[in-house]
């Protein structure tokens, strides 16, 4: 039984924040080692995550993974948490509270929904232009790290440990 190899691709810049709001929240856990739990911002959708970066291996139960095969912020704020990618608390703390459903939905594009989360981290003490540094630092370290996607992280924890 053989299975096609699937990269996940990096994401949309807006998931770097999206992740980075989700620590800030508090809304990320580490189960074990390599398992983790994210609430969404709403509070009504938990997403499991498995991240294996010795083989290289990720997964989410977010939908950027599950059908567009690329890093989905659950993985990447699994990966900010575990120290695997750099975390800046002060972009965090600027992006913590959003509901990023709601402005995903308002606006319908990713470059728009970036524009305005940066207005919002500008009215709490965040220049846009760090912002903007934070997420090309954390989106070229995210594309050096080349993760398969593994398709079933629903498995329970102890047949993935």
């Amino acid at each position: 039984m053989c299975c096609e190899i699937t990269y996940l691709r990096k994401p949309p810049r807006i998931k770097v924040l999206e992740a980075a709001g989700a620590v800030a929240d508090g809304r990320v856990s580490r189960v074990s080692e390599k398992f983790f739990k994210v609430l969404s911002s709403e509070g009504d959708r938990e997403y499991r995550v498995y991240v294996d970066l010795e083989r290289g291996e990720a997964c989410s139960t977010d939908n950027g993974t599950t059908y567009r095969n690329y890093v989905g912020y659950p993985i990447i704020s699994a990966l900010l948490i575990s120290g695997s990618l750099p975390y800046n608390p002060d972009v965090g703390k600027s992006l913590s509270g959003i509901n990023w459903r709601r402005l995903n939905e308002a606006f319908k594009n990713y470059a728009l929904v970036e524009e305005e989360v940066k207005k919002i981290a500008r009215e709490r003490g965040v220049r846009p232009e760090d912002v903007d540094d934070y997420v090309s630092e954390v989106y070229e370290r995210l594309g050096m790290l080349r993760l398969v996607k593994v398709e079933n992280c629903l498995k329970t924890q102890s047949d993935k440990t």
